[in-house]
């Protein structure tokens, strides 16, 4: 019921947890303000442990502003009122969301929404001198300008106004960075090298070209959540060492499809491919483990690879393409 009731508040940018939008829709309409935006400058957010820090009061204020039925307000007071269990103790606290309950996802988008989003929306309005994106998912916050001062004066004034509602921005997590189809030129003619690059839902975002010299935003996987995949892999294959060869091949199958299924995306054949290599090099170690008098060759693995794992191929759309049918107006 709350969820049909907040659909009807949340702006458009809020893409975290939210009905019929997932994490590669916040990313195609990141990927097209950029592209289609005057976009020469990002602003990359992190809210320190945010879901650890909410208050609870504010939290309850901002619900009976648009909820008047005390029924429910008490219901959500007992659900942040719980606690976790830990070591057999229960731990309540003062501040937080109570991650693990099935309204903790929905809590944390109306807070943001009070907290960042309407007050977000209306700087756009009135204080952006230049053009102006946003896009947010849960806690993770990308902005996009077009001037630097616009820039710098939104990360300042969003600072303060997160600690007036006892959150912080992550200092080690938000930066600025020149970002857009100009950075690179611009920043050659300084001399201080590349455009900087930055994170968001899984992917590395890079001012690249395509085969005609346009600019083209680049996405790859992830350096560190890709390794994090493969140590994953690497455990689980020692475990299933005594397995037949069919049944790990399936078990790797599955894992591989999935992992396909959220990271093939243009332009991020080339990470696929180097996480399909480590995977068969994975898998052929732990084969050769099995007997000191094994037979195996890498030429060997290569057929059991063919066989057994799927080879990369893009599953997702451009997002201009996608996010056109989404949005036609």
């Amino acid at each position: 019921m709350l969820n049909q009731i907040y659909e009807e508040e949340f702006l458009g940018f809020s893409y975290g947890f939210r009905p019929e939008r997932s994490q590669h829709d916040a990313l195609d309409a990141l990927h097209v303000g950029i592209d289609k935006r005057k976009v020469n400058y990002i602003l990359d957010a992190d809210i320190r442990s945010f879901f650890d820090e909410v208050s609870q009061e504010w939290l309850i204020r901002f619900i009976e502003h648009r909820i008047g039925d005390p029924r429910i307000i008490r219901l959500i007071r007992k659900w942040l009122k719980a606690g976790v269990l830990e070591d057999g103790v229960v731990r309540t606290s003062e501040r937080g969301t109570g991650q693990g309950s099935v309204i903790s996802p929905l809590l944390a988008n109306i807070y943001l929404h009070y907290v960042f989003d309407l007050w977000a929306e209306r700087w756009r309005r009135r204080e952006a001198k230049g053009d102006m994106i946003i896009v947010r998912y849960a806690d993770d916050i990308v902005v996009g300008f077009e001037k630097e001062a616009d820039a710098r004066r939104f990360w300042n004034m969003m600072r303060e106004r997160l600690q007036e509602f006892a959150l912080e921005l992550h200092s080690d997590k938000t930066r600025l960075i020149e970002f857009g189809r100009f950075a690179a030129r611009d920043r050659n003619r300084r001399g201080v090298g590349k455009p900087e690059t930055f994170d968001f839902l899984g992917f590395t975002h890079i001012c690249g070209r395509d085969r005609q010299g346009r600019f083209q935003i680049r996405r790859k996987s992830r350096r560190d959540r890709r390794w994090a995949k493969l140590r994953e892999i690497k455990d689980e294959l020692r475990k299933r060492m005594l397995q037949t060869i069919p049944q790990q091949g399936r078990w790797l199958r599955q894992v591989i499809t999935g992992y396909f299924a959220y990271h093939a995306v243009p332009t991020n054949h080339r990470s696929l491919n180097a996480f399909r290599d480590h995977v068969i090099r994975l898998w052929g170690r732990t084969l050769r483990r099995r007997s000191q008098k094994h037979a195996l060759t890498w030429v060997r693995m290569g057929v059991l690879a063919d066989h057994w794992l799927p080879k990369p191929r893009t599953v997702h759309p451009w997002p201009s393409i996608r996010f056109a049918v989404k949005h036609p107006r």
